[in-house]
């Protein structure tokens, strides 16, 4: 099984010859100009596509798919998720991650005593909050800055912390 990567929604239609109109849920909508093909998860079904087109509009990213030259057509991906394989990923950089690597990995303190893990990530503008579930308490909020987050081993799934002062 493929290792798919969500890059956007197909929201609607554009026109009558095909294009499809893409909520895109990455930082970088020009990651789309560098995309030959996508895969189409159309209600469970995974299809890979060749683009003939990509274009921008507004918050939108305009798709054209080689075979889908019709409005009608166009109409039956409405609801459809686009998703992109690992390797046309663009690769991290130094101390960056992929979001998807981060939910439910486990949470320790600078001493090693297990804080919980990531249940979820808010996107503030400013830096992301990394959302710590734990057992029988409250969750705990973490800023995603260099001062706070002292190693993310992606392997073994286990991010080490200095918590601010106060924050328990």
């Amino acid at each position: 099984m493929e290792n798919y990567f969500t890059v956007g929604n197909i929201v609607n239609t554009q026109g009558i010859k095909g294009e499809m109109r893409i909520m895109p849920t990455v930082d970088d909508i020009d990651r789309f100009k560098l995309l030959k093909k996508v895969y189409i998860d159309n209600r469970g079904t995974i299809k890979e596509y060749d683009v003939e087109g990509i274009r921008f509009h507004k918050q939108f990213v305009l798709i054209k798919l080689k075979g889908v030259n019709d409005m009608t057509t166009a109409e039956t991906f409405k609801g459809s998720v686009v998703k992109i394989t690992e390797d046309m990923a663009i690769p991290c950089g130094e101390d960056e991650y992929y979001i998807r690597d981060l939910y439910d990995m486990t949470v320790k303190d600078e001493e090693g005593a297990e804080l919980g893990i990531i249940g979820d990530i808010l996107f503030t503008g400013a830096n992301d909050v990394y959302v710590i579930k734990r057992r029988n308490d409250k969750d705990i909020l973490i800023p995603a800055i260099k001062s706070c987050i002292l190693n993310v081993d992606i392997e073994k799934k286990v991010m080490t912390v200095r918590l601010p002062e106060g924050l328990i």
